[in-house]
Order: C-alpha cells, then sequence, then structure tokens
C-alpha cells in the first residue's frame, strides 16, 4: 500500500498538480489538507475520472482534509470533524476505513504566536487529537498530515531562529509525542531516515526552498500493527518546484 500525504494549499488551485501526482506515484491512499474547498466545490468528478474515491471534510476558504482512495478498495465508516475540537466548523479532521485500515487526515492550527489566543487553541487542538487516536488504539491505523509541530530540532533548519516561536515548543512537542505513545503510532520518515534532515514546508518568501530554509512538519504515521511493514518513506520535493507549487512538499511511505 503506497500512502501519501500533501497539504496542498487550495485543492482548486493545486488540482493540476494533484493529478500529475497521482498518475506519476500511483498511490493507494492520499491525506490532503488545507483544501480550501466549500463543501459543494470539491472536485469529485475530476478525482474519480482519475480513479479515485473521495472522503472530504469541507469548510470553505480555510482548512479543509480529505481522503482520496484508489478504485476498488473499499471506503467506509466515514467520519468528519474530532470530537472535542475547539471548532468544529475549521473542518481539520476526517477518518474513514480503506481496506480494513483506520486512515485520518488531519491539518492542526498553526497557533500563530505563543501570545496568541490561537495557540491554546492549537494545543487543545492537538489533545483532542491524543484522545481520538487513543481511542483508535489497537487496531490498524494511520494518521497523516500537518501537524504544524517540528518533533525535534533537527526538523528545523535554524532551531535558534524560532526561540520563542511557535512549532517548536515543549508544549506542542510534548503533545506530538503523545500522539505517538497514547496511539501506538511510528514516526514513518525517521524509521527510514532516522539521522537525516529534510524538510516538507518552505516559506514562499525569500527564496526559502532554493535555500533550504524549511521545516519537517508533515507526518505519515502508521501503528505498531502495521510498522513492522514499512519499507521506505519519502519526500518528493519536485511537487514544491515548478507551476504553482504548493508551499508543502507531499510525504509518501509504503508498507508491505
Amino acid at each position: 500500500m503506497r500512502i501519501v500525504t500533501w497539504n496542498v494549499n487550495s485543492l482548486r488551485v493545486r488540482l493540476p498538480r494533484v493529478l500529475e501526482l497521482l498518475a506519476l506515484h500511483q498511490p493507494d491512499v492520499v491525506c490532503l489538507q488545507e483544501t480550501k474547498s466549500a463543501l459543494d466545490g470539491f472536485p469529485l468528478d475530476e478525482l474519480a475520472e482519475a480513479g479515485y474515491q473521495s472522503v472530504h471534510h469541507s469548510g470553505g476558504r480555510w482548512a479543509g482534509v480529505a481522503l482520496l482512495a484508489r478504485s476498488g478498495l473499499s471506503v467506509s465508516e466515514s467520519l468528519r470533524g474530532l470530537p472535542g475540537e475547539p471548532d468544529a466548523s475549521e473542518a481539520r479532521w476526517c477518518e474513514a476505513t480503506i481496506d480494513g485500515v483506520r486512515f485520518a487526515s488531519v491539518y492542526v492550527p498553526n497557533g500563530r504566536g505563543l501570545d496568541s489566543p490561537e495557540f491554546p487553541r492549537k494545543l487543545a487542538f492537538l489533545d483532542a487529537v491524543v484522545a481520538r487516536v487513543a481511542a483508535l488504539a489497537g487496531s490498524p491505523l494511520v494518521v497523516c498530515g500537518d501537524f504544524n509541530v517540528t518533533r525535534g530540532d533537527a526538523d528545523v533548519y535554524d532551531p535558534a531562529a524560532f526561540i520563542g516561536s511557535t512549532h517548536v515548543t515543549a508544549a506542542e512537542r510534548s503533545r506530538f509525542e503523545r500522539v505517538l505513545s497514547e496511539g501506538g503510532l511510528t514516526d514513518a520518515f525517521r524509521v527510514v531516515h532516522p539521522d537525516e534532515v529534510q524538510f516538507t514546508w518552505w516559506d514562499y518568501r525569500a527564496g526559502h526552498f532554493h535555500k533550504g530554509l524549511g521545516l519537517r512538519i508533515d507526518y505519515v504515521l502508521p501503528s505498531d500493527e502495521l510498522a513492522g511493514t514499512l519499507r521506505a518513506c519519502g519526500i518528493d520535493r519536485n511537487f514544491r518546484k515548478g507551476p504553482k507549487p504548493s508551499d508543502h512538499a507531499p510525504l509518501l511511505a509504503d508498507l508491505r
């Protein structure tokens, strides 16, 4: 099974690149974030023509998450929204069982700044993720998405530049570690690349991508039941290049 997670930063704008990715990598399951689609504007038909079923949680101009499953795979028990999340209207979590595996696509709030009212909302959302994965633990599960948290300093281009900023705080990182421990989940990229410094997000401004100034904030997290089948995981930087790129690159993982 090939899994992709990608924050596309507007699915309508990035749809040609998404279709390109589907044709090139032929994934079985794709988790999308920041689709920014209205409920009636999600491109169901275009994705179906490309061979993919869709489960989406759409909230309009901001956020939005989706799961795509290759045609022929069974899709059931879809769930939109995260129990206990601060604002369900933001459309940041969706789940479905695909070919016997529970998948979730998540887009964690940015948090903006440590003195912003958005920061405690980010922590509350992460707490809700911890509770949900704990409830799902014990059966095959893959959680994918943009957590807006760097797991460690190796995932930040310059840790000193982020002192006093979000994405690197102990409060955020400790909650991410609880997502892993209480959900019985594994950071797929770190299993395959324990010491490699690579990023999944680069600011559009000031040529950050070409300067290598990025963060690793996107994750594929398989459960213990699946982690032993992990055989590859990598970032396709080519999708951060070319026409109309997202500011994120897709992360791919292969399970036997």
